[in-house]
């Protein structure tokens, strides 16, 4: 969403950013609804993401603040945003290596492995929350893919989506609060883009009923590996 708001339709950097970042808050809230019906979340591990990402996207906050106006700001968004899509197509490449991964291991010494899951969650949350507040992206692929190297077996594929998206809620809501004090959301454009999202989410998700996964992915992460390449030589 924010790569297609700044190259399409011009919007600068950090509108783009905190727009994007209500628009996730809307729409993940009624996810996070359907899952927690669905008993299909791991309150654990939220808290734990929660502990890291958090207090991370305060203190990226302020870290913006403190850049004011400056143009280096939105230099900055772009150049992390590019990294950070270049990060997530890799990472949904990925995904069932990174998986296996995790599974070895975790056999190889489960015990030295479960201790250090807390640790590395919170860590994993700390890195979400800064990539999360500075670009708006990062919540979904990249933490999904941590979340299964971390809890390989743990996260089943309910699991998994329903915890990721649950700790995306406070996160975004919390960041999106930050760029709305920065004045950085644009509330006639959240609107359109919520109204756009019930066909968008239809046509998703008819589309994705009748294509394997692989494409899906395949697709997906070369599309955001073309975005970012396109945004760095903006």
């Amino acid at each position: 969403m924010t790569p297609l708001l700044v190259l399409l339709f011009g919007v600068a950097p950090t509108v783009a950013v905190g727009t994007d970042l209500w628009f996730a808050a809307t729409t993940k809230t009624a996810g996070g609804c359907v899952h927690q019906r669905a008993k299909s979340i791991d309150w654990e591990v939220v808290g734990r993401l929660a502990t890291g990402s958090l207090p991370a996207a305060a203190l990226t906050l302020l870290a913006l603040q403190a850049l004011g106006g400056s143009p280096l700001k939105g230099g900055l968004i772009i150049h992390a945003l590019s990294v950070v899509l270049i990060l997530t197509a890799i990472a949904m490449l990925l995904r069932t290596k990174m998986h296996d991964l995790g599974k070895r291991v975790r056999r190889k010494d489960f015990e030295r492995f479960r201790a250090a899951q807390p640790t590395l969650t919170v860590c994993a949350g700390v890195l979400l929350g800064v990539l999360v507040t500075l670009t708006s992206v990062g919540a979904g692929a990249l933490g999904s893919v941590m979340l299964l190297c971390i809890y390989p077996v743990r996260m089943t594929p309910q699991r998994l989506v329903g915890t990721d998206i649950v700790h995306a809620i406070p996160l975004t809501v919390l960041a999106g609060l930050g760029h709305l004090w920065l004045g950085h959301v644009n509330f006639p454009l959240l609107g359109c883009l919520l109204l756009g999202s019930i066909p968008g989410a239809l046509i998703g998700a008819w589309a994705s009923s009748k294509m394997p996964t692989v494409v899906i992915r395949s697709a997906l992460s070369a599309v955001l590996g073309l975005v970012a390449v396109k945004m760095l030589l903006t």
